[in-house]
């Protein structure tokens, strides 16, 4: 399961290696869709990738901050610094292609 990430945690998690963030709210219907698929990826890639969730309700600063104005919005990070976004729900091919070009 993917651990939820606060602006307190937030740039130290994301610092160093390859990261999938998931920003979502819990009354979104798409991010309810996307909620399993991002679990799989964290149970698939735990050891290798960082996949974490950011809920945009509580962590607005974090929103505004990556421009999140859809949800669900998936942005990749590579040692702190945004390398690819995804907005809407995708196939969970999609995100491993995201995770494994990183």
């Amino acid at each position: 399961m993917a651990t939820k990430l606060t602006k307190d945690n937030f740039d130290a998690s994301i610092a160093e290696g390859v990261t999938l963030v998931d920003f979502f709210a819990d009354w979104c219907g798409p991010c309810k869709m996307l909620g399993p698929v991002i679990d799989e990826l964290a149970s698939k890639f735990e050891g290798q990738h960082k996949i974490y969730k950011v809920d945009v309700d509580t962590e607005e600063e974090l929103a505004v901050r990556y421009g999140v104005m859809t949800i669900p919005t998936v942005i990749l990070f590579k040692d702190g610094e945004e390398l690819d976004k995804r907005i809407g729900v995708h196939p969970i091919e999609e995100f491993e292609g995201m995770l494994t070009k990183a």
